[in-house]
């Protein structure tokens, strides 16, 4: 059936990409031990993808400790799992429709803290219907993390999702806000709490692995010519690994047209003590009667 502004043939788009994620996501959770390299569970997840979606609605990211998001593996990457915090953020697109899903899987110890961010996405969930207000679902997340006696990630937060954009209005804040919008039928949204027992800011550290294109304009350079022609492409405005290009020279293609402002790298965000991060999130699309949750 139709929802709200969305056709039937959308809606499908955005479950198929949702069943694709539930059955991805699964299989590289309990892929994550100690031992097994970050490499070798976002190559299998994206293979997985791949096979039986379109795509890729970004580059799978695994998260470490103190690590929120945007940490994806490089080519040659020999990291491994060994007593962490991991947080595995994935998302899939069929026809440019998206999904985008996150658990994460403790082997510090530190069950509590991703239980509450569990429970603060299920108590935002709970809110969900036409007419509510994004800074009460914010507020609801806030309480119930601030409960456990931890601390919401205050400068990250939820998303709207559509076609080719990962993140679009309305946002979803972790915490609560006077400002905001009310959620209309038919508006697909991801909630994505994120726990520290840190102050709850990330910022901006050194290591980048994720790109998109931002300003698409002509180049001179053939080799960044070729590399941006293949963006275009294949990933249009969503985000993309530099380990997905073949060749050493594919590096200095992507430097110079970060340089150039036409493509825009995703630096790892870092919880700013250093303290441990854990994230829960689901898609969903917001019905006449409430939700459909696309991802659980």
């Amino acid at each position: 059936m139709s929802i709200g502004p969305l056709d039937d043939e959308t809606v499908e788009k955005y479950r198929e990409a949702g069943e694709v994620l539930r059955t991805v996501l699964d299989e590289s959770a309990e892929m994550v031990e100690p031992g097994v390299t970050h490499l070798e569970v976002a190559e299998h997840a994206e293979a997985r993808i791949r096979e039986l979606a379109d795509g890729c609605a970004f580059p799978v990211n695994i998260s470490v400790n103190e690590e929120a998001s945007h940490a994806s593996p490089g080519r040659d990457d020999d990291t491994v799992f060994g007593e962490d915090m991991v947080c595995l953020d994935v998302g899939v697109h069929v026809d440019g429709y998206i999904a985008d899903s996150a658990v994460t899987v403790d082997l510090s110890g530190n069950d509590e803290l991703v239980e509450s961010a569990e429970e603060a996405l299920d108590a935002a969930l709970d809110m969900v219907e036409a007419g509510a207000h994004t800074g009460k679902i914010g507020a609801e997340i806030e309480d119930v993390i601030r409960g456990y006696g931890y601390t919401p990630v205050l400068n990250l937060s939820g998303h709207g999702v559509e076609q080719w954009d990962a993140h679009t209005d309305p946002t979803i804040p972790n915490r609560g806000a006077d400002r905001g919008v009310e959620l209309e039928v038919g508006d697909v949204v991801a909630i994505e709490p994120f726990a520290t027992d840190g102050s709850g800011k990330v910022t901006e550290g050194s290591k980048n692995e994720i790109y998109s294109l931002v300003n698409d304009r002509s180049v001179r350079d053939r080799m960044s010519r070729k590399l941006l022609d293949e963006v275009r492409e294949k990933y249009k405005l969503l985000p993309f690994a530099g380990r997905w290009f073949e060749g050493g020279r594919s590096e200095m293609a992507i430097r110079r047209l970060e340089q150039q402002g036409i493509l825009r790298g995703y630096p790892v965000l870092k919880e700013e003590e250093g303290a441990l991060v854990g994230q829960a999130e689901d898609t969903i699309i917001v019905t006449e009667d409430g939700y459909e949750n696309l991802t659980r």
